[in-house]
């Protein structure tokens, strides 16, 4: 069964929904077997109330630019179409379906759960992998080097465009590598592989001394244990 999974991220009025708050953006990006495909969902939504101050100074989405979007309700068959049957990962993703779950109700559709086939939480697995440690998505991409000083303000494209990034590295990177071209990176990029020719000779093998190997072995425990004792600056310090 081939592999599809939507990263996606929302924007919003302000929370909790508890108290009438709205969707205002959705960002998605699509993964086939873990290579995104570029067939990315991304649409703004007039929430039929205002944005709160707090919130517009996370987003920068005023209430005068959302005006003339559509309603949610006009666009969920769309978003529906868009998600059908994959793996949706999000981060903290009890906020996000909150939300998406209170706008299918209005809406008159069924909750999330019923037209996708898994819900995974990046969040939850970034606190497994880093236990005691900062795992925001910021945090994260300090960790592993993902490039995002584009995002001056969260944005719900450029945040799922950069979980991408992040989840595949959380899960160890990009695997289906075909070689029928240079092969990319979890980041989208170039990688300095090239192609490798079916004919080529037998690779030799040498393994290492068991010294050596045990030696090896330790200093890679030491390096995993001093990686999880780092702590890593606030935001801004």
């Amino acid at each position: 069964m081939t592999l599809r999974q939507i990263i996606l991220d929302t924007e919003t009025t302000g929370m909790p929904v508890e108290e009438g708050h709205r969707l205002i953006e959705i960002g998605a990006v699509e993964l086939v077997e873990r290579r995104l495909t570029h067939r990315n969902y991304h649409q703004y939504l007039n929430p039929q109330r205002a944005v709160d101050a707090g919130a517009f100074a996370v987003h920068g989405l005023s209430n005068d630019f959302l005006e003339n979007k559509p309603h949610f309700a006009e666009v969920a068959a769309e978003f529906l179409d868009y998600v059908r049957g994959a793996e949706l990962i999000i981060h903290n993703a009890a906020f996000d379906v909150g939300f998406l779950d209170a706008e299918l109700k209005r809406a008159g559709f069924p909750p999330l759960a019923e037209h996708v086939d898994l819900v995974t939480d990046s969040l939850a697995i970034a606190r497994h992998k880093h236990p005691g440690q900062r795992n925001s998505l910021d945090a994260l991409c300090r960790r592993y080097q993902i490039d995002n000083s584009d995002r001056t303000l969260h944005g719900a494209l450029l945040d799922s465009e950069i979980l991408a990034d992040v989840y595949l590295a959380l899960t160890g990177g990009q695997w289906d590598l075909t070689f029928e071209s240079p092969a990319e990176t979890a980041t989208g990029g170039q990688a300095a592989l090239g192609t490798i020719r079916s004919d080529r000779p037998r690779l030799r093998v040498i393994a290492a001394e068991p010294d050596a190997a045990d030696a090896h072995a330790e200093w890679v425990e030491r390096l995993r244990k001093a990686d999880e004792a780092f702590e890593w600056p606030a935001i801004g310090s």
